[in-house]
C-alpha cells in the first residue's frame, strides 16, 4: 500500500513522456513554419520562435497548388477507404464464420501479402492501369489504394466478425432472417467499431501515400499531396524549409481531425478485434 501512490506517480511520468515523445515531431514541425528565414538560417536554432510569423504559409500557397493536391488527396482517400471497407466486409464475414482451408489459407495468402514491398508491383499495376487507360487519373490512383488497402481491411475485419457471438446471427435466423438481412441489421451495426477503425487506417494509409501517386499521377493538376510537398524541394536537393514545414503541418490536420472524430469508436474497434470468441 505504500508503494501505491510512487507505483501511480511513475506511471503518470511514464504516459507523460510517451505522450511528449509521440507529439514532439509535430511541435517540432509547427515551430519550424512559424519561423522566420533568418532564424530557420541560424546558427544557433531555438526551440520557441522568437518572432513568429506566417508569412510561410502564405508563401506555401502562393508557390504550390496545395488547396488542389488536398482536395485530390481527400477524394482519393476518401474514396479507398469507403470502398475498401464495403468490399471487406462481406468477405471478412465469410472468411470468419465459414471456417475451411481455403478460408485460412485465404488469411495466410493476406497475411503474406503486406510484406510485398511496394516497388515489386509498381510495373504490372502500371501496365494494367495503362490497358485499362487510368494512367494520371484519380479513379486509377483510387482503384490502387482500395487493392493495396484490402487485405489489411480483412485481417482487421475478420476478427471483428469473429468477436460477434454467433448466437446473435442464429436467433435471427430462428426468426426467418435470410444471410445477408442478419449481416446487415444483426451483424453490421455490431462491427461499427470495426469498421470505423478499418476505414480510418485505409484513409490514412492512402492520404500519406507518395510512391504509387508520383509514378502514376503527371499532371499537375492531379497530383496529391504528398507528392506536391516534394516541389519544396530543389533540383540541387535544397529544401525551402518554412514553407515546406508549413505544408507538412497543414498536411497532417486532416489526418488528426479525422481521427479525434471517432477516435472512441476506434478504442472500441481495436479492444474487440483483440478477442476472438
Amino acid at each position: 500500500m505504500r508503494t501505491r501512490p510512487a507505483a501511480r506517480a511513475g506511471q503518470y511520468a511514464a504516459l507523460l513522456a510517451y505522450l511528449v515523445f509521440l507529439a514532439f515531431p509535430f511541435l517540432w514541425l509547427l515551430s519550424t513554419a512559424v519561423k522566420s528565414p533568418r532564424e530557420l538560417g541560424s546558427l544557433h536554432p531555438t526551440w520557441i520562435p522568437r518572432h513568429p510569423t506566417l508569412a510561410n504559409f502564405r508563401q506555401a500557397f502562393d508557390e504550390q497548388p496545395l488547396l488542389q493536391a488536398a482536395f485530390n488527396s481527400l477524394i482519393v482517400a476518401l474514396g479507398a477507404a469507403v470502398v475498401a471497407v464495403l468490399i471487406a466486409t462481406p468477405m471478412a464475414y465469410v472468411m470468419a464464420r465459414h471456417r475451411s482451408a481455403l478460408s485460412r489459407a485465404a488469411t495466410g495468402w493476406v497475411v503474406v501479402s503486406q510484406a510485398f514491398p511496394f516497388v515489386l508491383v509498381i510495373i504490372p499495376l502500371f501496365l494494367v492501369l495503362k490497358e485499362l487507360r487510368l494512367i494520371d487519373s484519380l479513379p486509377g490512383l483510387g482503384l490502387v489504394y482500395v487493392v493495396w488497402a484490402l487485405p489489411f481491411a480483412l485481417w482487421m475485419l475478420v476478427g471483428h466478425v469473429r468477436a460477434v457471438p454467433a448466437e446473435l446471427e442464429e436467433a435471427a435466423a430462428v426468426d426467418g432472417a435470410g444471410r445477408l438481412r442478419t449481416l446487415v441489421s444483426v451483424t453490421a451495426p455490431l462491427l461499427a467499431p470495426g469498421i470505423a477503425a478499418t476505414a480510418l487506417f485505409a484513409f490514412v494509409t492512402a492520404w500519406n501515400e507518395f510512391f504509387f501517386a508520383l509514378v502514376l499521377l503527371k499532371s499537375p493538376d492531379r497530383q496529391t499531396l504528398p507528392v506536391v510537398l516534394t516541389h519544396f524541394i530543389g533540383a540541387e536537393g535544397a529544401a525551402d524549409l518554412g514553407p515546406l514545414a508549413a505544408a507538412a503541418f497543414l498536411a497532417t490536420l486532416p489526418s488528426l481531425a479525422v481521427f479525434a472524430l471517432i477516435q472512441r469508436r476506434i478504442t472500441g474497434g481495436l479492444l474487440a478485434g483483440a478477442v476472438k470468441s
